[in-house]
């Protein structure tokens, strides 16, 4: 019984993963799904927003001590540094986390969207 508590947080800790990937990559990409479904641009622009303010501040999605609170209940270690500084940064960048790649990674929110929705509003204007 006891283990399969232990595996239900552990499940849980891989389930925010997930959901914290997701919510990242529809940050960068989400513009373009604006492309084909206008009303997507209301769930985006937000998150946009959000992805911007914790990487331009330096903050913590709230996510990431939720996940390491369910991976000790799981008996696994947490760690220190924030979702993207333990799962993306070492397969895109070697390690150690700078200030100045967090701004790049601010910018890049912002102008992959800015391009996108430039192209989109540039589009409707246009026909």
């Amino acid at each position: 019984m006891l283990s399969d508590i232990v595996m239900l947080y552990r499940l849980a800790a891989d389930f925010l993963v997930l959901l914290h990937l997701g919510f990242i990559v529809f940050v960068m990409l989400g513009g373009l799904l604006v492309l084909k479904w206008h009303w997507v641009s209301l769930l985006h622009l937000p998150t946009v927003i959000w992805g911007f303010v914790i990487e331009y501040r330096g903050g913590i999605c709230p996510l990431t001590p939720w996940e390491n609170s369910l991976r000790r209940l799981a008996g696994q270690e947490g760690y220190a540094e924030g979702f993207i500084e333990h799962y993306i940064l070492p397969i895109i960048y070697p390690p150690g986390l700078t200030r100045d790649i967090q701004l790049m990674l601010a910018i890049a929110v912002v102008t992959v969207n800015l391009v996108v929705y430039g192209w989109l509003l540039w589009r409707t204007f246009r026909q």
